[in-house]
């Protein structure tokens, strides 16, 4: 293995991983409250431009690395709207319906 294609599998190996505790936290806390559905269309439409060219120019380790990511990304959009499911709400919406904070100081 090249030394330019080992360097390309560690950045893709450790971005990669990082998305890991992200997907763990989500699915112990039963929550994805703060997790942006426009967030994550980009980056979901951004990693797929990436597999795609990295598929395109025969580079292994940016294809396969963002095959990953993507996969966990849309992992990561399912919890959100499987938990929205269950609780009965959208993050909108519970937004929508939130009252407004209460003042720190009664004057």
């Amino acid at each position: 293995m090249e030394t330019t294609d080992a360097v390309g599998l560690l950045a893709g190996l450790l971005t990669t991983v990082s998305f890991i505790p992200q997907v763990v936290k989500i699915w112990r806390s039963r929550s994805a409250r703060d997790i942006s559905y426009g967030m994550y269309a980009c980056f979901i439409a951004g990693v797929s431009l990436w597999m795609y060219y990295g598929i395109a120019i025969g580079a292994r380790p940016i294809a396969l690395n963002n095959a990953v990511v993507l996969l966990l990304a849309i992992v990561i959009v399912v919890l959100k709207l499987r938990f929205e499911r269950a609780r009965g709400d959208s993050t909108l919406a519970q937004d929508a319906r939130s009252p407004a904070p209460a003042p720190l100081h009664k004057e």
